[in-house]
């Protein structure tokens, strides 16, 4: 009895100690992001049901960019020229995005990003949780097959 509690709680450090690699994180921030929910404080998240706007994320190597786009309902994009550049770097064992504008420049922190969500720590203390976008027209689109 003992064993199978040792193994357990072994399983439990094992699982808890996994960390995304910072290159691999990369290779899932290209494409349509919408914010799922905000976490402000322990106590303070706000969520979000409707996004009027999207995140677009694109990546070459280490340079990027995003912008924001509103979907249509079309399946189509409006958007403008406005952008973000991005450039991410490893450092101390996490992936940094380094965001430059005209007018600005911050750094967030990737917590965590997978194929259909992730995660950021922006310089406010705040923790970012995205879910990969999709249309309603894809929703109906799957119904019809």
């Amino acid at each position: 009895m003992n064993k199978q509690i040792l193994f357990f709680l072994f399983g439990i450090v094992l699982l808890g100690c996994q960390k995304n690699n910072p290159e691999e994180q990369l290779e899932h921030l290209n494409g349509y992001w919408e914010i799922d929910r905000v976490e402000i404080s322990e106590d303070s998240v706000i969520n979000y049901k409707i996004n009027a706007t999207v995140d677009y994320m694109e990546f070459d190597g280490n340079k990027g960019f995003r912008k924001k786009v509103k979907p249509q309902f079309d399946g189509s994009f409006k958007t403008s020229d406005n952008k973000e550049e991005i450039s991410a770097k490893i450092e101390n064992d996490s992936l940094r995005l380094y965001y430059k504008t005209p007018f600005d420049e911050w750094k967030e922190t990737v917590i965590s990003a997978e194929e259909k969500k992730f995660s950021v720590l922006n310089r406010d203390g705040k923790i970012y949780y995205y879910t990969k976008f999709t249309s309603l027209l894809d929703n109906e689109d799957e119904e019809e097959k």
